[in-house]
């Protein structure tokens, strides 16, 4: 609280108050240097107005917001016609039994116990008729042209001028295997290779990737898939190995392999097949052939091992006096037998190459004739019997080699041929025994076309490889999938005819 001091003279600051503080105490009233007691002085108030806050007042402004007065308005809606309907049926008329005509029993009896001999004959003799003999009903879709479904790659071989030289279709008729591998010349010793699979029934399916890849350590140079199990396909290299895979484990496939020993290949191995063994036919073994002149018979084992189980050997002097060879072809065999008396038969599997004259490539033989084809580097086509030594016709398909010819599996008189000229020629010898029925553009560049195969389940389909490292899917026409009758019969007779 301030109290109002005495008035007396105003001292500036630092006079009296100095004094006083450096004497110890206050001046008194009586004067300076006299010491006496400390007075309260009240000063008087003092005020300073602000200009701020007048310059602001005049500044002062009001202001407000108001929204616009808003329109309202009632509306009613009122239907003016209403109707009401009805249905109703029709009250169900009662249904009378109809009369059942009367029959003479007696003559009907008499009819048929005069037609019945007669009967009986006709259906003997439709029961014995041969006129629909292989005729199956198809359901499926006409086709009238072949046309190419897929064409398949890897990338990864193709960039290393990989060639595809051989295909396989598995048990299920879905998946196609490919192999990679050489076949001009160059140094294929150090080469490295694939096999490549796709499942061409899987949603999403893509043409340069495929379903599985298995890393091979020299160039592959046939395939054939198990004939039970759909994901064992046999390989043989050019290293003379053979490789048994199982393409649905792609981190860990192999399961067998013969290594290289004195007891197995020291040739390119141009040829595998799957043979059930004698007495357990649900098992098969691994036959390959190669141009060192073996043939050799082989068994999963313990171990990841294939077993050598039996071998042959070519032996000169066991061939035939007539039969001339003007060197033997490292890519060529011919039958010969040996470990086994000669009258248990021989062995025709013929797989060649390109380079040394081959006369043969490998062959497909119907299992109901003794009919079988050959084709070479000769630009040939050859129709032999197993009975006798000389062609029983021969067709100049091509003037550079054809690598492979199939029989159809449906058609006895089908066959498909593979050209060093790029084409896929399909032949129908009910139509013409001299020229194609269908010539397919497999490469646009005329590359090889080094390996097809038909599909024994899906039989409208054929895959073809070639130097490009591309498998095309072909899709055929009707005219080559379904069989016509008695067609076995017309084979006979044309093979009968030309040997004549």
């Amino acid at each position: 609280m301030a109290t109002r001091a005495q008035p007396g003279p105003f001292r500036p600051a630092g006079s009296a108050g100095a004094e006083a503080l450096a004497t110890g105490g206050a001046a008194s009233a009586g004067g300076p240097g006299r010491p006496g007691s400390l007075q309260d002085e009240t000063l008087g108030v003092a005020s300073v107005p602000s200009q701020w806050r007048g310059v602001q007042g005049t500044r002062r402004e009001t202001k407000s917001c108001q929204t616009a007065s808003i329109a309202t308005a009632e509306a009613s809606v009122q239907t003016r016609k209403h109707a009401d309907a009805e249905v109703q049926t029709e009250v169900p008329a009662p249904v009378s039994a109809r009369t059942v005509a009367q029959h003479d029993s007696p003559r009907l009896a008499a009819f048929l116990r005069r037609v019945e001999a007669m009967v009986i004959r006709e259906l003997n003799k439709n029961w014995q008729s041969h006129a629909f003999d292989g005729f199956e009903v198809n359901w499926t879709e006409q086709q009238p042209t072949v046309t190419c479904l897929h064409t398949l790659g890897y990338p990864p071989a193709q960039g290393q001028g990989l060639h595809v030289t051989s295909v396989s279709w598995n048990t299920t008729g879905s998946v196609v295997a490919c192999a990679y591998g050489r076949l001009d010349d160059g140094d294929w010793s150090t080469l490295k290779s694939f096999v490549c699979a796709w499942n061409l029934d899987r949603r999403g399916l893509n043409p340069q990737q495929p379903s599985a890849v298995v890393e091979a350590p020299s160039a592959v140079m046939c395939l054939a898939f198990h004939p039970t199990q759909p994901s064992h396909v046999a390989g043989g290299l050019y290293s003379g190995e053979v490789l048994v895979w199982d393409v649905s484990h792609p981190e860990d496939p192999l399961l067998w392999r013969t290594g290289l020993t004195d007891d197995t290949h020291t040739d390119p191995v141009y040829q595998v097949v799957w043979l059930p063994e004698p007495r357990h036919s649900h098992r098969f073994q691994v036959l390959s052939v190669a141009t060192d002149g073996k043939v050799l018979l082989w068994q999963g084992g313990g171990a990841g091992q294939l077993q050598l189980t039996e071998g042959f050997a070519l032996v000169v002097q066991q061939l035939p006096r007539n039969t001339k060879l003007k060197k033997v072809a490292s890519r060529s065999s011919v039958p010969w037998q040996q470990k086994r008396p000669p009258s248990r038969g021989c062995l025709a599997l013929c797989p060649c190459g390109p380079r040394h004259g081959s006369p043969s490539l490998p062959m497909v033989v119907p299992s109901t004739l003794n009919l079988f084809l050959s084709a070479g580097t000769d630009g040939h086509i050859h129709l032999y019997s197993m009975l006798q030594a000389q062609p029983l016709a021969s067709l100049q398909l091509s003037h550079k080699y054809l690598f492979a010819v199939r029989w159809s599996p449906v058609r006895p008189l089908v066959f498909a041929a593979a050209s060093g000229e790029g084409d896929v020629q399909l032949f129908d010898l009910q139509k013409s025994s001299q020229k194609p029925t269908v010539s397919i553009k497999q490469t646009q560049d005329d590359s090889p076309v080094y390996c097809l195969e038909f599909n024994r389940q899906q039989t409208q389909l054929l895959a073809a490889g070639d130097a490009k490292g591309t498998v095309k899917v072909w899709q055929l026409s009707t005219e080559f999938t379904e069989q016509g009758p008695r067609e076995t019969e017309d084979l006979e007779q044309l093979a009968a005819e030309v040997a004549t």
